[in-house]
């Protein structure tokens, strides 16, 4: 796809803290702080990892970055070359992407993440990725019936249904709504296509023809997001219009429900431990599909990096350039591929991604305010409908670029 190794536009400054009465601002000033708070009401953490949390907590927004203190790291030399340009800036100054994912390393230097025994590694979010999952058990069996259903009816509807699925379970993200599905947005029931700004489902289907070799995922939440996601993986492997799925998951705890492959090995079993039986069954298919090597995981450093996506290493560009069709899940994928840049939401989508080594296909609810490839009268419909289109979650994104 890519002859380019950077946008084919030219690069627009990044969102930062600074301005004033944003999202953003909102976000290191208020977000922040509070998802520290909920890992330690979530954990039982001795006093001194407390403190941590504590001068954590109280260092955004004002304190100066600094270099992070857990030498036990395996990233140690590669955070001190991201952080290092920003040793003399405050939280509001640095760019947005780098302070976020600068807090959630700073969660794991505080919980001694990389300091614990192998078999005591501790995922500070592990509590709430798993409430997350309980809370949607009665959904994830219906869904799993309804793809029964389907099976046993000879796939009447094909991938539409599954990619709708996988769009909009994109809502469940812990980071925006800690409640789970209480707090959650309703994105408009029966109306689910009025809310799609980009739709480009026939395009992807017609891509995604019986016999496609290898199908790659950008994984994004845990919970009843990963289940969707891997009900889209059972379609597509079910279906034959992937022979090989590779899951690109993080490797450490990342936007609190970011999927780790303990997620997705520990979701398999709960799935296929189930009493429901279709649960039960989509489960024992997934494991299949793990043992045989059809799944495979592939956790790599640069999805816990604060780098945009046309700095990602040459070996995973390699990689994702084997890939018949990259599914690129989620909000903070998404902000990663653009940069998390201010470009005009009606740039030219292939032209932002021209870096991209594979045909790309977009699945996002919109939760930040990030944004190509929009037509601008869906972009008025959306303002005049909903103020806060750009980070109410209500909005979702289809979007395929070859």
């Amino acid at each position: 796809m890519a002859s380019s190794s950077r946008p084919a536009l030219p690069i627009p400054p990044p969102l930062r803290g600074l301005e004033r009465h944003t999202f953003t601002y909102r976000s290191i000033v208020e977000r922040l702080p509070r998802i520290a708070r909920r890992v330690l009401e979530t954990n039982d953490y001795p006093p001194p990892v407390a403190a941590r949390l504590e001068a954590l907590i109280a260092d955004i927004p004002d304190a100066p970055i600094r270099l992070l203190c857990d030498a036990a790291a395996p990233d140690t030399e590669e955070w001190v070359l991201y952080v290092s340009p920003y040793l003399d800036q405050n939280w509001l100054e640095v760019p947005w992407f780098f302070a976020e994912t600068y807090f959630y390393r700073r969660v794991l230097e505080a919980t001694s993440y990389f300091g614990r025994q192998a078999e005591d590694d501790r995922d500070p979010f592990g509590p709430q990725k798993a409430e997350s999952l309980t809370a949607h058990r009665d959904e994830v069996q219906r869904q799993a019936r309804r793809l029964a259903e389907m099976r046993e009816g000879g796939w009447p509807q094909g991938l539409r249904p599954w990619l709708a699925l996988a769009l909009w379970g994109n809502q469940g993200d812990l980071s925006m709504w800690p409640g789970g599905a209480d707090e959650q947005p309703d994105p408009g029931g029966a109306e689910l296509s009025s809310f799609l700004l980009v739709d480009d489902t026939e395009a992807a289907v017609d891509f995604l023809r019986p016999g496609s070799r290898r199908v790659d995922f950008l994984m994004d939440n845990a919970g009843l997001e990963l289940v969707s996601d891997l009900i889209l993986v059972d379609v597509l492997l079910s279906s034959g219009s992937a022979q090989e799925i590779w899951l690109h998951v993080k490797n450490y705890p990342l936007f609190v429900s970011d999927a780790l492959a303990r997620d997705v090995r520990e979701t398999v079993t709960t799935l296929a431990g189930s009493d429901d039986e279709a649960t039960r069954m989509l489960g024992e298919r997934l494991r299949g599909y793990l043992q045989s090597g059809q799944v495979l995981l592939r956790p790599h450093r640069f999805w816990t990096s604060p780098l945009p996506g046309w700095q990602m290493p040459p070996d995973l560009r390699a990689t994702l350039a084997e890939a018949d069709l990259v599914i690129g899940k989620g909000d903070a994928n998404f902000r990663r591929l653009l940069g998390d840049r201010h470009w005009a939401f009606s740039s030219p989508l292939p032209l932002v991604l021209a870096y991209f080594p594979a045909p790309l296909l977009l699945l996002r609810t919109l939760k930040s305010h990030v944004g190509a490839g929009i037509p601008p009268a869906r972009i008025a419909a959306a303002q005049a409908r909903d103020p806060n289109w750009t980070v109410s979650g209500r909005w979702g994104l289809i979007q395929l670029v070859t």
